[in-house]
């Protein structure tokens, strides 16, 4: 279970920005190429309304929301696969991350250089996409090297596996020389999990997030409208904020001051809370809930994710010893305000180890170990 996401794009286009205003703790930022070179790790709150409304019945010592973690990788370039601007490096962090975050400059402004001179999100994102592309062409090149010698290999596991890999690593390097990503090939669980340790960059899920400034956040914004044309073609999603506006916004001291900031902006959220849920969906993550007197928690499982498994992420020994979930939605403790009006209208139900576990279920484990 993955939970991370990379935050790519040129130099120059705000990745820091929204890094900073994302953990609320200053990234290294400045106006020239190349400012970040380690990538800045930040542990983010994921914001859910859920986990409030439960604490509101519940009245916990304590709340304590699920988290994602958000990497800051520096500015790739042109020829970033072939080691330009320290690329290879680069790459290598992305490499690590669960899903990508492209943070696409939409925004004018004299006093900040861009790297190629002129704002063009179209070229930028093909830019982003021919490198992400060349550095996984080469990996699968190297891959479909390998696979020659162990098809001839008398060991048979070795050898049926690299037949099995073959057509499959075919497939995504046309793909990949066509401009595609990886993750355009359709391939079933067990054919990712051939090529799993590659950790091809192309095959994680992309989100696209406009760059505007504060006065871009309208739908006529130019720049925006290309990346959505393009968004669409790709099959990723877009998500539109101003980095100024939200960097102004996590500098406040109250959730209040926030609330009357954005409420005068004329915004219902902040931009970055639906890029922290965005991304937390996009690694395929769930939430359930534990509520008592003690705390409130949420807890991430992977979607799919069975109850032993859901309780294991709490301890191994709640997975090893699993007897029961003791189970309900939040949306019924919302509806009838308690768990004793819960239990008298029967919405408490014990479920067994097939049970798969639901966003927004509120779980207590039996186990005995």
């Amino acid at each position: 279970m993955q939970l991370n996401c990379g935050i790519v794009g040129l130099p120059n286009v705000g990745k820091s920005t929204i890094f900073s205003a994302l953990t609320s703790a200053p990234a290294e930022s400045a106006n020239y190429p190349f400012c970040t070179i380690e990538p800045n790790v930040g542990i983010v709150e994921v914001p859910d309304k859920r986990l409030g409304m439960i604490s509101e019945l519940i009245t916990p010592q304590k709340i304590i929301p699920a988290v994602v973690e958000f990497v800051d990788i520096a500015g790739l370039v042109k020829g970033a696969s072939k080691g330009e601007g320290l690329g290879n490096k680069f790459l290598g962090h992305i490499r690590q991350v669960g899903a990508i975050i492209h943070v696409v400059r939409c925004f004018d402004d004299d006093d900040i250089v861009h790297v190629n001179g002129v704002v063009d999100p179209a070229s930028d994102i093909e830019i982003i996409g021919i490198e992400l592309a060349l550095a996984d062409l080469e990996t699968v090149l190297k891959r479909q090297e390998n696979l020659v010698k162990q098809m001839k290999s008398h060991d048979k596991k070795i050898s049926d596996k690299a037949k099995a890999a073959d057509p499959i690593l075919k497939q995504i390097a046309n793909a990949l020389e066509e401009g595609r990503p990886a993750r355009s090939v359709e391939l079933d669980k067990i054919q990712k999990e051939l090529i799993s340790d590659l950790h091809l960059i192309t095959m994680k899920q992309q989100l696209y997030c406009c760059n505007v400034n504060e006065d871009g956040l309208d739908s006529d914004n130019e720049y925006v409208k290309k990346v959505k044309a393009l968004a669409q073609k790709d099959d990723s999603q877009v998500v539109v904020i101003s980095g100024k506006l939200e960097s102004e916004i996590a500098d406040l001291d109250s959730q209040e001051e926030k609330n009357e900031f954005l409420e005068a902006a004329g915004l219902e959220e902040s931009g970055l809370d639906q890029l922290i849920r965005t991304g937390y969906d996009m690694l395929g993550l769930n939430t359930y809930f534990t509520a008592g007197e003690k705390e409130v928690r949420a807890w991430t499982f992977p979607k799919g994710c069975k109850a032993p498994q859901a309780a294991g992420i709490i301890h191994t020994d709640f997975e090893r010893g699993f007897i029961k979930a003791e189970s309900y939605h939040c949306t019924d403790l919302f509806e009838y305000k308690s768990e004793l009006k819960l239990k008298e209208a029967g919405k408490i139900r014990l479920e067994g180890k097939d049970y798969q576990v639901l966003d927004g279920d509120v779980l207590n484990f039996r186990f005995n170990v």
